[in-house]
């Protein structure tokens, strides 16, 4: 397996919206917003380029808007979100798509909810574009357990990687004692 580095990655986070996230109950909320937070926290820190997503903001009874700890850790890429109007799979959106692309990174760490439906196929289909991708699970959440498993196992079969968010920090710092370890260690002791 490719060991992900700083400067090979680009962080990719979909749909991590006020609604959406409650449904992800495979991960517990306060679980899954941490990890969210200490993914955004850790790319900012280190200089990692971020691509937010979001699909339909505007519908504040379902998905609304994306987590407002993203906007303050990540204001300029929140800025620069793609705002999706409904297209489920994130890649076929083309400002998405070309985000991600423009990143100018091979290597994504992505995490989305739910992992079923909104996680499975951008990950599949930028391994299919060839980029290497690492699902951080505990960021990610379904509905219920089998439908988590499933999207592990479509994800694993594609030739997706599994990871969770202490694991893919640790692979990126390599060294604890480096700037990268300095901003992570505090992140992942809270």
């Amino acid at each position: 397996m490719k060991t992900f580095s700083l400067d090979d990655t680009a962080v990719i986070l979909i749909d991590h919206q006020v609604g959406t996230n409650t449904w992800a109950s495979t991960t517990p909320l306060p679980l899954l917003q941490r990890n969210v937070i200490i993914l955004a926290k850790f790319a900012k820190g280190c200089a990692i380029p971020v691509v937010l997503t979001s699909s339909q903001e505007t519908n504040l009874n379902v998905q609304g808007p994306l987590m407002p700890e993203l906007q303050q850790a990540l204001p300029e890429a929140f800025v620069a979100r793609i705002k999706r109007q409904g297209v489920v799979n994130a890649w076929d959106d083309p400002a998405f798509a070309a985000a991600c692309r423009n990143t100018g990174r091979k290597n994504f760490v992505m995490a989305g909810v739910t992992t079923d439906v909104c996680m499975v196929s951008p990950a599949i289909s930028a391994v299919e574009e060839g980029f290497t991708v690492k699902v951080v699970c505990d960021a990610c959440g379904s509905s219920n357990q089998i439908a988590e498993e499933m999207a592990w196992r479509r994800m694993e079969t594609a030739g997706v990687h599994l990871t969770s968010t202490n694991a893919i920090v640790a692979e990126l710092v390599k060294n604890w004692a480096s700037p990268a370890g300095a901003v992570a260690f505090p992140l992942l002791t809270t």
